[in-house]
């Protein structure tokens, strides 16, 4: 079943009104007709819907139940991603969108060796969020979530601070001990940052600013894994332990 972000006032009592972009893709992509269901996302809810007529350039339709489903996490996880190289960022995007992240801040780091100006961080991150759009449709999302401006690395710290826990995978970190003790500290309704280092990895300098900060500095395991592995990774298994752990509680 294909599903649809609601946009401010497309709701009309029992029944969405779908125009743009949207309607677009739902009569000439898709080729749905009348009497087919589909999942209208409003406000962190999903409603099922069935279309009841299309015109021109207007779907009409009608809530059947109300807030269908949720594939919300127990936690919310903002992945602070060191701006990487080529479009691996937007690989980052998709894939954590699909697991469950609900915003992502990309991080300017010593070892980045993309450097954006201005004028193309906004044009990125407009492209960006285009894309966590996408992956949210994709993966029956209730939210789509935000891309933030770009942060330097001490920005980003600060803005973790309103966190409940910060977690840092580091290379040089040894052993999973300190993995497994800080998920569980993951508790139902926590805020969880991750940060994730640029290719060339943290510097030193930037770890201690990452401990005097109160990060927890964990493992990934034995392996030295790309910078995109390594998110798609850290934001996986948090996501995993919400949803096999904390929602058994």
């Amino acid at each position: 079943m294909f599903n649809f972000f609601s946009k401010q006032n497309d709701r009309n009592g029992d029944c969405y009104v779908i125009t743009g972009s949207d309607c677009n893709h739902i009569k000439n992509v898709l080729r749905m007709s009348i009497g087919d269901n589909i999942l209208v996302s409003d406000e962190g809810q999903s409603h099922l819907c069935k279309i009841e007529s299309i015109t021109d350039d207007t779907v009409f339709a009608k809530i059947v139940e109300e807030n269908y489903n949720d594939t919300s996490l127990p936690i919310n996880i903002y992945l602070f991603q060191g701006l990487p190289k080529a479009d691996k960022m937007e690989l980052i995007i998709q894939k954590c969108v699909e697991l469950g992240v609900a915003g992502i801040i990309p991080t300017e780091m010593e070892h980045c060796v993309v450097k954006l100006d201005d004028k193309k961080k906004a044009s990125k991150v407009a492209r960006w969020q285009a894309i966590s759009e996408s992956a949210a449709k994709q993966s029956k999302r209730n939210i789509i979530p935000e891309i933030h401006n770009v942060l330097k690395l001490n920005d980003a710290l600060e803005k973790a601070k309103d966190l409940d826990l910060l977690i840092v995978p580091y290379e040089n970190e040894k052993g999973m001990k300190a993995t497994k003790e800080t998920l569980l500290k993951i508790k139902k309704g926590m805020n969880i940052g991750i940060l994730i280092g640029a290719e060339g990895g943290f510097s030193q300098k930037e770890i201690d600013k990452c401990i005097a900060a109160g990060a927890e500095i964990i493992s990934l395991g034995k392996r030295i894994l790309r910078t995109e592995t390594a998110a798609i990774t850290a934001v996986a298994m948090c996501m995993l332990y919400s949803e096999t752990v904390i929602d058994n509680d």
